[in-house]
């Protein structure tokens, strides 16, 4: 297995470019499925996750290919032959599970197995469930799979989701596009990639209202055609690079980052003391030296504070001055960083869903081992700023949702390199 070692002790400075949202990608690809006519996604992100969706839709029949050295994505499902998603690829990968929706609108049944993804705790799928049924389709699990069927097709209602989840809000509005009324989707989650997914879904002659807000509306039509969509800036990865320079000291540009992506990120570094400025090209990001204030983060559903930035968050204020607070709100088990990062001398005290930090003047480098996405750049994060090498090991996960780190880094003066396995 590969290794990525970071030396720590470099300021960095020069400019990051932004890839395209893993999030966005994921959702806007089985978007593929609703339709016979090409569609075709620009700025993708070059990541094992998408691979993986690429597998899953090829195995439903769906042409797709990576062009431009897999910054854009040609697909069609003009063949589609198989509404069954396997577990052997489901198993992978958590956003799987939105071809359920497509599968049913489209072909009016699917068979679809329970999804994997990083141990971050339960995100069940009760949600969707209760969703497509509200939209007159039978669902049953047998032996791990979901096995959905609609009698004449799905038929426009009102989903009430109990709990603003991206993936059910994904899952419900795709299909929804070719649903048989007017769908509405309330409490729906507000995210970026859901505005991204409804601004794909109306170029291919969608019907919908409201994305962006908790009340979706959309009003089902009978085909919908090709085009072609540029994925958003992936607002994680623009999140994760703006903490680099906050860690290791200097100033770096995010091209392609724009503060409505991350607003309330940007004002805890704000509250932090870190200066961040928009300019035509992105946001700058510059610590001039000293330590950034400790502050209290509680992660929320967009606009709030990204669950998906908790991780690195915490990296930066284990050298914060001051004791900060972490609350998780998402999901549980998602602290399983920070023993990590108490190898490297962080103080840090977990509660349950509430982590406190006490900011420490200095760590070391030591060898840690990632245990999910998040947390395996937020050690790398760490090994910036580290006495000595850092080694994170099992960064597997890393590639799942960060094109090229060691390249991005170490562009911008970072020691750092991917030590290949066996």
């Amino acid at each position: 297995m590969d290794s990525i070692l970071v030396t720590g002790g470099k300021p960095l400075r020069g400019e990051i470019a932004i890839a395209g949202a893993k999030n966005a990608a994921l959702t806007l690809m089985p978007a593929t499925l609703l339709s016979d006519e090409p569609l075709t996604l620009t700025n993708t992100p070059r990541l094992s996750d998408i691979k993986t969706m690429t597998a899953l839709l090829q195995s439903l029949g769906a042409e797709v290919s990576a062009l431009a050295d897999g910054k854009v994505m040609a697909m069609s499902s003009h063949g589609l032959n198989s509404t069954r998603a396997d577990y052997e690829i489901v198993r992978k990968m958590r956003a799987s599970n939105l071809v359920l929706g497509p599968l049913l609108a489209r072909e009016g049944h699917a068979i679809v197995s329970l999804p994997g993804g990083c141990a971050i705790g339960a995100r069940p799928m009760d949600i969707h469930i209760a969703a497509f049924e509200a939209m007159g389709a039978t669902i049953d699990l047998k032996d791990g799979y979901l096995h959905a069927t609609t009698q004449g097709g799905l038929k426009g209602g009102v989903v009430k989701l109990r709990f603003a989840s991206v993936g059910a809000t994904e899952n419900v509005l795709m299909a929804a596009t070719l649903a048989k009324g007017t769908t509405i989707i309330e409490n729906a989650a507000r995210e970026p990639e859901i505005v991204d997914l409804a601004t794909c879904l109306r170029a291919m002659g969608a019907q919908i209202e409201g994305d962006g807000t908790s009340r979706i509306e959309i009003q089902g039509v009978d085909r919908l055609h090709g085009a072609t969509h540029p994925v958003v800036t992936d607002r994680i990865e623009l999140g994760t690079y703006m903490l680099a320079p906050v860690i290791a000291g200097g100033e770096v540009e995010c091209l392609g980052g724009k503060l409505s992506l991350v607003e309330s990120f940007v004002e805890k570094l704000t509250e932090a003391g870190i200066t961040v400025e928009e300019t035509d090209r992105g946001l700058k990001v510059r610590c001039d030296g000293g330590r950034p204030k400790a502050v209290n983060v509680t992660t929320e559903p967009f606009p709030g504070f990204p669950t998906d930035l908790q991780a690195q968050m915490m990296a930066m204020l284990c050298f914060a001055d001051g004791t900060s607070v972490l609350e998780e709100k998402i999901f549980e088990n998602r602290f399983m960083h920070a023993p990590e990062l108490i190898r490297m001398g962080a103080k840090i005290d977990v509660h349950g869903g509430t982590a406190t930090v006490h900011g420490v003047d200095k760590m070391k480098g030591a060898p840690v081992m990632a245990t999910d996405l998040r947390a395996s750049v937020s050690l790398i994060l760490a090994g910036l700023a580290a006495e000595g090498e850092t080694q994170v090991n099992r960064v597997y996960h890393l590639d799942r949702g960060y094109e090229h780190v060691e390249e991005k880094l170490g562009a911008v003066g970072a020691q750092i390199e991917r030590i290949k396995g066996q």
